[in-house]
């Protein structure tokens, strides 16, 4: 549990916190764990898929006791209605994503003393759903990792099952890679996932979401501002974090429930126009979209650079008709010495199955070393 009790009114944006310890608006500095990326980058570039999707509560997609008839039907949905599949267990997405190299999970919503249902997501996604789902092979197969809530004042609705993200790491990688956790988050939003071998890391984040509830001191309990102010305290202390790697040379991804819509094409019917909102909205992008030298991380929203100004939309509100209204909220950042291959939205009913949230997806080619630290050449070698 941290000791520190910042203020809840962020620092000005800078690459490092220099502003005196005696202004309370800012967190001490930290001391950093970050080691620098393996010396011996893999010989040869890979294609590595990334997916991450909010899925709002994982209990409904433990189920293995469905027949497995329909595990791969695709049911009806109507435009004209709010469409809510009945959806099977997680394995089945990970076969209709043709088995991605990591996938980040938010809201898993699961209380850190239940290891009961973190043994049945372990289970759940390596369990065959036929004969010819071949359990033997290792890129079939995945490591689990979670970040539960710790929080005992800002996380205790529903007896403890809020917020939470994992981490699935395919097998044939898995070895290779280190997972960690960040000591500025006891809300369970932040899962790092290091692959030293391929200099990249990957962070797996739930971002606060900007509301007037109030945000307590993790420690004492005392109220030191809203969520607004605390989105904009994790806007700084993820900045840091991913600007850290940087330093040591790794390329970093950010993919996760980022709570935030950057332009009036990530929403529809419009924007949220609030003081507020309007304020975390630039603040999001004083951190992480503009440049080093404006403070900010420079990063690249991989959906808009494919798909340019084509419309579509992570969130997807339940108990509305489908198309009434939508957010693009959900995102994956990288930093600008990645090749990106592709990036998507999974924008149907089908794949929102039971959340409010649809995936997204990113596919970047790492590994090999080159002037920048990655090479530029289309040589690349895809993992099936």
């Amino acid at each position: 549990m941290p000791s520190r009790s910042p203020s809840l009114s962020p620092p000005p944006l800078k690459r490092r916190r220099i502003t005196p310890p005696e202004a309370l608006s800012v967190p001490p500095p930290r001391t950093s764990r970050i080691q620098p990326p393996s010396q011996t980058l893999a010989t040869r570039s890979t294609n590595l898929r990334i997916y991450s999707w909010n899925i709002n509560g994982i209990a409904p997609y433990l189920d293995t006791q469905r027949p497995i008839t329909t595990f791969f039907s695709a049911p009806h949905i109507s435009r004209k209605s709010d469409p809510a599949p009945s959806f099977p267990p997680l394995r089945s997405c990970l076969h209709r994503w043709s088995f991605p190299h990591i996938i980040g999970l938010q809201e898993v919503k699961i209380a850190p003393s239940d290891n009961s249902s973190q043994a049945s997501l372990r289970r759940t996604i390596n369990t065959p759903l036929s004969d010819n789902d071949p359990i033997a092979d290792p890129s079939r197969l995945y490591n689990a990792h979670f970040c539960l809530p710790q929080d005992k004042y800002n996380a205790t609705g529903f007896g403890g099952k809020v917020y939470g993200v994992c981490t699935l790491i395919r097998r044939d990688i898995a070895a290779s890679s280190n997972t960690r956790t960040v000591e500025w988050d006891v809300e369970g939003r932040v899962l790092i996932t290091e692959l030293p071998s391929l200099g990249v890391v990957v962070f797996n984040v739930y971002a606060v979401n900007g509301t007037t509830n109030p945000y307590r001191d993790p420690s004492s309990g005392k109220v030191v501002g809203d969520r607004h102010s605390r989105k904009r305290v994790f806007h700084i202390e993820l900045r840091d974090e991913c600007d850290g790697y940087e330093e040591q040379g790794w390329q970093v991804l950010v993919a996760g429930d980022l709570n935030i819509s950057q332009t009036p094409l990530d929403s529809f019917p419009g924007l949220r126009m609030g003081k507020e909102h309007v304020r975390n909205r630039e603040h999001f992008r004083e951190c992480f979209i503009r440049g080093k030298e404006q403070g900010g991380l420079g990063m690249r929203d991989t959906f808009r650079e494919v798909k340019g100004e084509e419309r579509k939309y992570s969130y997807r509100p339940r108990g509305r008709v489908w198309g009434e209204g939508m957010d693009r909220v959900d995102m994956i950042l990288a930093t600008r010495g990645l090749k990106l291959r592709d990036a998507n939205i999974l924008d149907e009913g089908l794949e929102r199955g039971r959340s409010d949230h649809v995936p997204l997806w990113v596919e970047v080619e790492v590994g090999a070393s080159g002037d920048d630290g990655f090479a530029r050449s289309d040589a690349g070698t895809y993992i099936q």
